[in-house]
């Protein structure tokens, strides 16, 4: 089985691959690529992919994308963060939607659903369609928290998300900075806030920073093609953007 992995975290391309080969080590990863402009032109020069797993949000736009711009012939599971209603309307179509972390189990049952469908989806000529695509979109409405819970000793407050200015971490422990300068601790990790906070609003700035664009004050270039960002209340730490994440984070303020 040749399989193509369009995602743009490279440890999330490595943790997939992973746990390909502890499947099944006959499985090729023929490529892994990180944006819709070269995933394009490589399905048009490429035509050996028997599978593809595709993440939705990508370097320089919605893997979406791709299908507006070429014919999109393997099936493709999804990879990526949204609730069990978009996994069971994928499902309806015969193309799995997995859940970041992804776990072995489910995965491997994507595998023996693939390899189920396989023949019929081939004689059918086609396995997901762009107007499928936007049908399904359409029946997923993403719902993030509006407040979070922190406790004070005994007490429990509730904060409501648009107070907060960023979520960082220090020391494996994750913290809540509000406008107004307050900081509490939060019982999650950074990768599960980014899970249920709303991405038009909080922004991974880097495995440290989750911030808010009404705490982003200054955008400065920095060395090595870098970008510094001087939030609201202002931090000790040079936040700084690397180099690949530049462009997707400027795609992310026009938004």
């Amino acid at each position: 089985m040749n399989v193509l992995i369009i995602e743009d975290e490279p440890f999330a391309q490595q943790e997939l691959i992973r746990i390909l080969n502890n499947i099944d080590p006959s499985i090729k990863v023929l490529t892994c690529i990180d944006s819709v402009e070269e995933s394009v032109q490589w399905l048009e020069k490429n035509r050996q992919t028997d599978l593809i797993f595709m993440d939705i949000q990508l370097s320089d736009g919605l893997s979406f994308e791709i299908f507006k711009h070429t014919n999109v012939v393997p099936p493709v599971i999804f990879t990526t963060a949204y609730d069990e209603y978009a996994i069971k309307a994928f499902k309806v179509n015969s193309i799995d939607y997995l859940l970041k972390p992804i776990e072995e189990e489910d995965l491997v049952k994507a595998i023996e659903k693939f390899k189920a469908f396989k023949k019929p989806l081939e004689n059918s000529g086609s396995y997901l369609s762009l107007n499928q695509l936007e049908e399904v979109l359409g029946l997923y409405k993403p719902t993030y928290k509006t407040r979070l819970v922190v406790r004070l000793g005994d007490k429990i407050r509730h904060i409501e998300t648009t107070d907060i200015s960023y979520f960082f971490s220090e020391d494996k422990v994750s913290f809540i900075m509000t406008g107004d300068g307050k900081k509490y601790i939060i019982n999650y990790t950074l990768e599960q806030i980014e899970s249920f906070i709303d991405p038009l609003v909080f922004y991974r700035l880097n495995r440290q920073y989750l911030a808010n664009i009404k705490a982003i004050k200054t955008i400065d270039k920095y060395f090595n093609s870098r970008l510094i960002i001087g939030l609201e209340p202002k931090v000790e730490d040079e936040v700084l953007i690397s180099r690949t994440k530049v462009t997707n984070f400027l795609n992310w303020l026009e938004r």
